[in-house]
């Protein structure tokens, strides 16, 4: 299934979302350390639009929960807040590890304040996920904190694998759907679980709404390797070929090297070799001459309609089913 052309616009939910979410999360984030609030405030005053913390709300108003705006706030905003507060980390950790200048066109955490304190900033987020999860330790909450450190593990062994791929010979197009499906799609399953979970929803809800979010996972990778490698400065934030120039083994690139055939040698010498605009531009059509763009899009079309398959697996309430949706469109057609 392919999504419809983008709007650019961001769905409507998000901004309901955003404004429940966002005082939310400063007001945990003001429990900390005054030395670390400067840098937090410097990396959260460039947010995003908040995609997995809406997923929260929303997954738990779609299983039932009661709604304020059409969002499930009573029972799921703890889990918006903490499942935030740890994509925020895991942004701050990976920007140091991409040695990322920028974010959203703004200096990134350890550019304006240096790695220590990024990484400092980054392991705050993280422990004060699970200390908002279970300051009431209700069962709910305590299978959501569990469903939320599982989720962040994986995330990290995603990263984690991420990272050894870099100089790594020759990987799969299953490894390599594997790692993201770990790095991304992890924290998405989770986040579009938790909110059913809050909710006390049956176990087929909780797995169909978890699905959904893997497989959204999935098409928002997809999607942002596209942008890695196709995407416009003026909208990504990072220059032409970011990731090529990252010698990153994404999966436009491992598409690439699977498919080339008597060209493997060359391309995979170019990618691995001092890439310059020049060098990017060769790179990047080498990578088209073998598909693996149009192969990419493709990966991301049938993840979601996947996702969207899932949701016809739990009876959902209609109204925030279809923000679900539109969440889903917004998420694959992006081009920020």
């Amino acid at each position: 299934m392919t999504p419809p052309t983008p709007s650019g616009a961001a769905p409507e939910v998000l901004e309901r979302a955003a404004r429940v979410v966002g005082p939310a999360v400063q007001a945990a984030v003001g429990r900390l350390s005054p030395a670390l609030l400067e840098p937090l405030a410097h990396h959260l005053a460039g947010a995003g639009k908040g995609v997995r913390g809406a997923l929260v709300l929303v997954a738990a108003a779609a299983a039932g929960a009661e709604q304020t705006a059409g969002l499930g706030q009573a029972v799921g905003l703890p889990g918006a807040v903490a499942v935030e507060l740890v994509h925020n980390y895991s942004l701050i950790h990976d920007d140091i590890m991409d040695e990322d200048l920028e974010r959203r066109h703004r200096p990134t955490v350890w550019a304006q304040f240096g790695i220590g304190a990024a990484i400092i900033a980054g392991d705050a987020l993280a422990a004060l996920a699970t200390e908002v999860l279970l300051d009431d330790p209700t069962p709910p909450r305590v299978a959501a904190a569990a469903a939320l450190t599982r989720a962040t593990q994986e995330m990290i062994a995603g990263q984690a694998d991420d990272l050894a791929y870099e100089t790594r010979d020759a990987i799969s197009v299953e490894e390599c759907q594997l790692m993201e499906a770990r790095k991304t799609g992890a924290l998405l399953a989770c986040s579009a679980a938790l909110g059913p979970i809050l909710a006390g929803a049956p176990t087929a809800t909780v797995s169909a709404l978890a699905d959904f979010g893997q497989h959204l996972g999935a098409a928002f990778q997809a999607v942002d390797d596209i942008l890695g490698i196709w995407g416009l400065p003026a909208r990504t934030g990072k220059a032409v070929g970011n990731d090529l120039e990252q010698h990153k083994k994404s999966l436009p690139v491992v598409v690439a090297l699977a498919r080339a055939g008597d060209r493997r040698a060359a391309l995979a010498g170019l990618l691995d070799g001092e890439l310059g605009p020049a060098e990017v531009a060769a790179a990047t059509r080498m990578i088209e001459e073998c598909g693996a763009e149009a192969e990419t899009r493709a990966l991301a079309d049938h993840h979601f309609g996947a996702a969207l398959a899932a949701l016809d697996r739990a009876d959902l309430v209609a109204g925030p089913r279809a923000d679900l949706v539109a969440i889903a469109n917004f998420v694959t057609e992006r081009d920020r």
